[in-house]
């Protein structure tokens, strides 16, 4: 497990949910091949609205025949590892738009993480 504590630095991808990458979505792929790649974490947000190059309104609203939710796709780690990654992106994205940010990571333990902590894997929650 990564751990990750400072300064750091965290790409944001927006995409469409529809996008896909050899028929898998491509919010999965780019998460997947972070993963692969030891980052230290991805995460994928559906957007209930947005527009982008298109001009297009793209909402969840139930009146609305849109299909194709904006998607943000957040991955955080050191500035060198992102910048490892960032041809993997240029292969994967074709319509889009990547955003680097400097940012501060304040990583919290939980219980079991610490080492010498006891687990909590298994036990009922009362």
């Amino acid at each position: 497990m990564t751990r990750l504590t400072g300064g750091a630095l965290r790409v944001t991808v927006f995409i469409g949910e529809n996008d896909t990458w050899h028929h898998k979505p491509l919010y999965s792929e780019i998460v997947h091949r972070a993963h692969a790649a030891g980052l230290a974490g991805a995460s994928v947000f559906r957007g209930i609205e947005g527009f982008g190059a298109s001009s297009l309104i793209h909402t969840s609203r139930l009146l609305s025949m849109s299909e194709d939710l904006p998607v943000a796709v957040v991955i955080v780690d050191t500035e060198e590892r992102v910048r490892a990654f960032l041809p993997q992106l240029d292969e994967l994205v074709h319509e889009g738009l990547v955003i680097l940010d400097d940012c501060e990571v304040i990583r919290y333990v939980g219980r079991g993480d610490e080492p010498g902590a006891p687990t909590t894997k298994g036990r009922k929650r009362s």
